[in-house]
């Protein structure tokens, strides 16, 4: 679809609306699995023993991943029968008015086990908004792009991801820095939540600027929209939804391994924790910028080679990320973080916007797109911490984790080696073309 790209400046516009809009959204989406580790677990479920109630906790976390594939299937119907950026403005504001509703919620001393249940709930309503939101973040972006820079400018939408962890995390640092421990429990901790409606109203200006990708224009006259998008994909692209799946399973289980439970660790083995969140957070920061640039690479040498090597990097770093936390050495905290975010888990996730584009064919992209990712979301990254949780409470040692990281690493790692290349093909539109010769790894599943 290369001769039909939108002109230079609303490639641009694109990707800038989707970093600010998907920053907003996950920073909506960060500030629960941040407030999980560091403060629900204490207000939310207080009869519990501490390790008990930070499982609790990220079990609620969890909640909302277990709804990210529902948030995929709906609004990747709708994204792929009415377009990507209708899906974008509604996804965003869901996410705004239900963390801002958490904000808002009383503790388990005022409503007993009604304040974690609608914990749960307002997380669950979390994860259907960003289940279907990435989905539609990416596309607008890559859908607009040319294709031998598809790799570069889809990466863009995952800057915000990034970013968005960021900011909630930065927000939740400022406010524990102008409060005492006592105010913050007590209500500092809702700051942050509460401030994210207004967020939300700026990302909606932008979002609403932004113009509808070339692609869903094209379906709307032309009478090309699929009637059940999921069973379609699900019928005629089974194997690209596996890859999918399987491609994201070490990059999102690692990730809240690394964002989410390092927070947690850090606390029982007596690491400042403030050390670990700056260190978490600096990483973050340095691989959000570095996304586009493991995207640009993946245009000049391929999606595979990118994606593997940040999978088999990421196996090679589990047991170093761990030792050199338990080192207790503030430098060695900062290597494992940037390693760890920077070039294992930035190689995958920039590559994979643009690299997931290619796995379907336009008429149900979006749906495609939106149940691979989210699938693996639910069970990768919504477990993760869980399981690296229980695993640390049955072996009081970091090696069980590291060796979950190495398996999640291996499935990777498989997934991908079964995907041929994408990245040479240029996107026609592929269901426009039927007749075309070339191979094309949207059929791979007939």
């Amino acid at each position: 679809m290369a001769e039909t790209k939108g002109a230079p400046r609303q490639v641009r516009t694109a990707a800038i609306a989707s970093l600010v809009g998907s920053a907003l959204e996950w920073y909506d989406f960060f500030l629960y699995g941040t407030a999980a580790a560091l403060v629900f677990n204490t207000l939310f479920f207080p009869t519990f023993d501490p390790l008990v109630g930070t499982i609790a906790a990220f079990g609620t976390n969890a909640a909302g991943f277990l709804a990210r594939p529902l948030g995929g299937i709906v609004f990747g119907h709708f994204g792929d029968r009415l377009g990507r950026k209708a899906m974008l403005v509604i996804t965003l504001m869901i996410m705004g008015v239900s963390t801002f509703l958490i904000g808002l919620l009383p503790g388990y001393a005022a409503l007993g086990v009604w304040a974690p249940v609608l914990l749960v709930g307002l997380r669950i309503v979390q994860g259907i908004a960003v289940g279907g939101e990435w989905g539609g973040g990416v596309l607008i972006v890559s859908e607009h792009a040319p294709d031998h820079r598809r790799g570069f400018y889809s990466a863009w939408s995952q800057t915000g991801v990034g970013l968005g962890f960021v900011l909630s995390a930065s927000v939740f640092t400022l406010v524990q820095a102008v409060t005492s421990k006592d105010a913050f429990l007590a209500w500092g901790w809702r700051i942050p939540f509460l401030a994210g409606i207004v967020l939300t109203a700026v990302g909606l200006l932008i979002r609403m600027r932004v113009m509808e990708t070339p692609t869903a224009q094209r379906a709307e006259p032309a009478g090309k929209k699929a009637g059940l998008p999921i069973l379609d994909v699900l019928r005629t692209h089974p194997k690209a939804v596996l890859i999918a799946f399987g491609a994201r399973i070490a990059e999102n289980g690692a990730l809240y391994v690394f964002l989410t439970f390092s927070l947690s660790y850090a606390a029982t083995i007596g690491l400042n924790g403030d050390l670990v969140l700056a260190a978490v957070v600096a990483g973050m920061l340095v691989e959000s910028f570095a996304m586009p640039m493991w995207g640009a690479l993946s245009d000049r040498v391929g999606r595979r080679p990118v994606y593997l090597g940040g999978a088999i990097a990421m196996i090679l770093w589990a047991y170093p990320f761990f030792a050199m936390f338990d080192s207790r050495n503030p430098v060695l905290v900062f290597v494992a973080a940037f390693v760890a975010l920077v070039i294992c888990h930035g190689s995958m996730i920039g590559t994979q916007p643009s690299f997931f584009h290619e796995l379907f064919d336009s008429r149900v992209r979006y749906s495609g797109v939106a149940f691979g990712h989210e699938l693996a979301s639910m069970v990768a990254g919504g477990f993760s911490p869980i399981i690296a949780t229980a695993l640390f409470a049955w072996a009081g040692a970091s090696w069980p984790i590291a060796l979950f990281l190495i398996g999640m690493g291996v499935v990777t790692v498989i997934a991908v080696a079964a995907a041929p290349e994408t990245a040479a093909h240029p996107d026609h539109g592929k269901e426009d073309v039927p007749a075309c010769p070339r191979p094309s790894i949207s059929h791979m599943g007939h």
